[in-house]
């Protein structure tokens, strides 16, 4: 069974092909991305909703053809990580805005609108067959220090993206990990219904 099979989501409603198809693999092709391919995939980033239209999201990104720029998101990585996004195409840092720009108030919405942006990078990247896998598994003190990040601006994940590559390329347990089928709560347990 290849990983495209075993991840295909199964779901009790229709929904859109291009959540069915996101997933996080950690096996990538040597396949490169373009620059025009990964603006692309951040300029949908840019069209997330935001409280105030904020827009907090902060991306740092390198191709792996720019050896410098790679090398200094991919030494921020955990070990367990840094294994299987070395062959990635790309690495992106996403950082956040802590404070609205007008009044200097807290965005306690900061993190919610990140992860919004980055909702939209990967579906972006799903319907153009890259994918991309979120991570936390990095030295957010790190990151910090090498990418010079002010105390109004806090890591919120590094992303690698690719073309999928094959799942027997993955040393275990990430070989495993890629060929597990993918599941999901019921909808009982995480949604209430007002009847009344």
């Amino acid at each position: 069974m290849n990983s495209i099979v075993a991840k295909e989501a199964i779901t009790s409603y229709a929904v859109n092909d291009l959540i069915l198809k996101r997933w996080s693999p950690r096996s990538f092709s040597p396949a490169p991305v373009s620059q025009s391919q990964l603006d692309t995939i951040i300029t949908a980033a840019s069209w997330a909703p935001s409280s105030a239209n904020e827009q907090p999201w902060r991306y740092i990104t390198a191709l792996k053809q720019n050896e410098k720029g790679f090398s200094a998101l991919f030494n921020c990585l955990l070990p367990g990580n840094a294994v299987w996004v070395k062959n990635a195409a790309a690495i992106i840092l996403c950082y956040t805005k802590l404070t609205y720009t007008k009044g200097g108030k807290n965005n306690v919405n900061a993190f919610h609108d990140a992860g919004m942006a980055n909702q939209n990078l990967l579906l972006q990247a799903v319907s153009m067959q890259i994918y991309g896998h979120p991570m936390e598994g990095f030295d957010k003190a790190k990151t910090v220090h090498d990418f010079k990040l002010s105390s109004d601006f806090q890591p919120v994940c590094m992303i690698a993206l690719g073309y999928l590559g094959e799942a027997e390329n993955l040393e275990e347990p990430n070989k495993t990990r890629e060929l597990t089928p993918r599941d999901r709560k019921a909808l009982t347990e995480f949604a209430t219904n007002l009847v009344e």
